[in-house]
């Protein structure tokens, strides 16, 4: 039978050893530990087209819903899913779930604003935004519905 020594290889060879065991379990682990994360690039934005693509990364998760209807994901982790907007303001909760049973939820808030509204309202802002002179000699600067000043006229 070999004597047993004690020497700084065997340490180092068992330290080596639990340290590949620590990493493969939170390689494992991870899921667990972090969760579902879903990815978008803009979370608020301001469209002008009612028919767009929510697109975005979704990872370390089994389903993802959008609005409770269930997408599809790519091997990736990658989604694009079209959405017809309504006139307004739109709110679309995205919801990923993992295995583990933890869900994570991300939301969308678009402001749709139709074609015509948008060129009227900039047809009437570019009309307000001209001085009018009225029967007192006064001018009016109007921008918007927000701002009006009365400037004086030169003499």
């Amino acid at each position: 039978m070999l004597p047993y020594r004690e020497s700084r290889i065997t340490k180092l060879i068992l330290v080596a050893f639990f340290l590949l065991v620590a990493a493969y379990a939170y390689f494992e682990g991870r899921a667990l530990l972090w969760g579902p994360r879903i990815a978008i690039e803009n979370r608020v934005m301001t469209v002008y087209e009612p028919y767009i693509a929510i697109e975005g990364r979704a990872e370390r998760i089994s389903s993802l819903s959008m609005n409770g209807k269930s997408i599809s994901v790519t091997e990736d982790g990658n989604f694009s899913e079209p959405y017809v907007l309504s006139p307004g303001y739109n709110r679309i909760m995205l919801e990923a779930r993992d295995r583990f049973g933890k869900t994570t939820e991300r939301s969308l808030e678009i402001v749709y604003i139709e074609r015509e509204t948008a060129s009227d309202a900039a047809s009437s802002t570019d009309s307000t935004n001209s001085p009018q002179a009225d029967s007192t000699g006064s001018t009016t600067l109007t921008t918007g519905s927000r701002l009006q000043a009365d400037v004086a006229p030169l003499q």
